[in-house]
């Protein structure tokens, strides 16, 4: 009797605490709006974008002395991440594997300058004879356009007095407090920093990665890092080793062209493929210059500059992509852009990272979105 009397009433409390509980289920499921946005809200987004990337610029370009330095030993230090993992398999420490790799580099870097002082230097005392010669030559083809209104005594300089002299002095001091000064502390950032990122690589590898809450983000994150490293790696080791062989080739073409010091040429010409297209184009009219001034003849004078300008084209279009693959290609023309814009912030430096930043963020972008994989081209 009491359970018939019980079973309605229980029926009906178990129906209203479902229906409660329904309710506040509703209520914390949250709902999406659709609100259509209009053409002012549109321009206020790309407004706010277009402002945080011009002040993002300014930051990169006011902070280059010390901001530019750290990008390149972030650089350096990913492009010797596999050398740091294997000496790292054979018991070294961190801190002692920095160490090394940054006096190899540093060694490196003292070896090419020791290789070019001689010839600067032996450059630099024929450049008046060079420059007189240079004047000489252009002289005549400057003469026929009568509204430049040159002449030989446009190219002669008073006498050089005492006071001048004095006066030159203290401008080329100034020059040097300017300009050495910043590049000498440049120089010691680089180096720290580069001991620093190789000595502490694989713990700041570690902690971006537990910065990601869940797994997915994680084993994404580490497939990035693992890709940036092994396309640096990948990339620089071959282009080492392909712009070598076009620096002994430059080497042949001017001793065979009859220019001074070919093997100055041939290391200019494996510095400057790291740089592409400005590097290339520089080199070739520095080589058809040299040229008009060692030889007569037209066709002679410049048969180093095309020599080289198609050992160079050949090797971009056909042996670099054979060699490398379709897995480290870039577009041309961001190539392009990337290096105008490194070189338009931070100089030489910026023309040189301007490859290596362009792989990192293709790199990224590849990882990121894997159905939509770009696979342009990269050039030297």
């Amino acid at each position: 009797m009491n359970d018939r009397a019980h079973g309605p009433a229980s029926g009906r409390e178990a129906m209203e605490n479902a229906a409660w509980a329904a309710e506040r289920a509703r209520r914390k499921t949250p709902h999406r709006i659709k609100v259509r946005k209009t053409a002012l809200d549109l321009a206020l987004i790309w407004a706010v974008i277009g402002i945080f990337l011009i002040l993002a610029v300014a930051a990169v370009y006011l902070t280059a002395s010390v901001l530019m330095p750290i990008t390149l030993a972030i650089v350096v230090g990913l492009i010797l991440g596999v050398a740091a993992d294997r000496l790292g398999r054979l018991g070294i420490p961190p801190m002692a594997t920095a160490v090394i790799l940054t006096s190899l580099f540093a060694f490196l870097l003292f070896f090419i300058a020791n290789t070019l002082a001689t010839p600067l230097a032996e450059l630099a005392a024929e450049a008046p004879a060079m420059l007189e010669r240079t004047i000489e030559r252009m002289l005549p083809y400057l003469e026929r356009f009568e509204w430049l209104n040159v002449t030989a005594a446009t190219f002669r300089s008073g006498p050089l007095t005492p006071e001048a002299l004095i006066e030159n002095m203290g401008a080329v001091l100034s020059t040097l407090a300017t300009r050495v000064t910043p590049a000498l502390v440049q120089g010691l950032i680089f180096f720290g920093a580069l001991v620093f990122f190789l000595g502490s690589r694989l713990a700041l590898r570690r902690a971006l990665i537990i910065a990601f809450n869940d797994r997915g983000r994680r084993l994404s994150a580490i497939r990035i890092l693992n890709s940036i490293e092994q396309s640096l790696g990948f990339y620089f080791a071959t282009a080492t080793l392909l712009y070598a062989a076009a620096g002994v080739v430059m080497t042949l073409i001017a001793w065979a062209g009859g220019l001074p010091m070919p093997g100055l040429w041939g290391l200019f010409a494996f510095l400057s493929s790291f740089v592409p297209y400005l590097g290339i184009a520089v080199m070739t009219l520095s080589l058809a210059i040299s040229g008009l001034l060692t030889h007569d003849g037209l066709l002679v004078a410049l048969a180093p500059a095309l020599a080289f300008f198609t050992v160079h084209a050949i090797m971009e279009n056909l042996v670099t992509p054979a060699v490398m693959g379709r897995r480290l290609e870039i577009n041309p023309f961001m190539v392009f852009v990337a290096i105008v814009f490194w070189t338009w912030m931070w100089g030489a430096v910026g023309a040189v990272l301007a490859v290596p930043l362009s792989l990192i963020a293709m790199t990224i972008a590849n990882e990121m979105l894997p159905q939509s994989r770009v696979q342009p081209k990269l050039p030297g």
